[in-house]
């Protein structure tokens, strides 16, 4: 991301995050000089904030809950290993000769 200012906004929220919210997210962000945000969200984005943040001048990078999971397994936060399967194959080379 480089040596800019950014700001992050992360909500737990049941409901989609909708226009306006990414509209005052991204007055803040113009407001205080800032040319990327990423806002983080446990639900969804609708379809309207999503133009908006491509609408965007500044940089706007949504997460909704999805992704946000797939990061914290992928990094390995806030997760645990429960189980581990091995798979096996046959080694040909072991037939041979």
């Amino acid at each position: 991301m480089g040596l800019d200012v950014l700001y992050v906004q992360a909500k737990k929220w049941n409901d989609k995050v909708s226009a306006p919210d990414i509209t005052q997210f991204i007055g803040a962000l113009s407001l205080n000089n800032a040319g990327k945000g990423v806002f983080i969200t446990t639900s969804d984005f609708t379809g309207p904030a999503r133009e908006s943040a491509a609408k965007s001048s500044s940089r706007v990078i949504l997460i909704n809950g999805i992704e946000l999971a797939e990061f914290m397994i992928e990094c390995g936060v806030g997760v645990e290993t429960e189980s581990v399967y091995e798979l096996k194959r046959i080694d040909p080379a072991y037939f041979d000769g």
